[in-house]
C-alpha cells in the first residue's frame, strides 16, 4: 500500500521558517522524482520544488527560488522541504507527491499539511 505522510506544517510568524518532511513507503522511492506542491484557497494547485530520484539538480518556483530547499533522503525514504523567509503569501496546504513515468505513469500524494504564515 502506498503512502506518503507530510508532517512538519503549522502557524509561524512573517520571517519564521519551517522544515516539512514527507515520509514513503509501498513502493521503491529510489526510483521516484519528488515534489511539493501548494495549494491556497480559492488556487489553483502548484508546483514549488522538484528533486529528481538520484538527487542532484532541483527545480523551484519563482515565487520560493532563494528561501525554500528541497532534499531528499534515499535511505529513510523521506523527501523534505527547508523553508525559510517565510511570507504570508506561502500559506497553503503543502502536499508531496511522487511521480514516475516509464511505460506507465505512477503518481501518488499525501494528504497535505497546512502552513499558515501570520503578518
Amino acid at each position: 500500500q502506498v503512502q506518503l505522510v507530510e508532517s512538519g506544517g503549522g502557524l509561524v510568524q512573517l520571517g519564521g521558517s519551517l522544515r516539512l518532511s514527507c515520509a514513503a513507503s509501498g513502493f521503491t522511492f529510489s526510483t521516484y522524482a519528488m515534489r511539493w506542491y501548494r495549494q491556497a484557497p480559492g488556487k489553483e494547485r502548484e508546483l514549488v520544488a522538484n528533486i529528481p530520484s538520484a538527487g542532484g539538480s532541483t527545480d523551484y518556483a519563482d515565487s520560493v527560488k532563494g528561501r525554500f530547499t528541497i532534499s531528499r533522503d534515499n535511505a529513510k525514504n523521506t523527501v523534505y522541504l527547508q523553508m525559510n523567509s517565510l511570507k504570508p503569501e506561502d500559506t497553503a496546504v503543502y502536499y508531496c507527491n511522487a511521480f514516475r513515468r516509464t511505460w506507465s505513469t505512477y503518481d501518488y500524494w499525501g494528504q497535505g499539511t497546512q502552513v499558515t504564515v501570520s503578518s
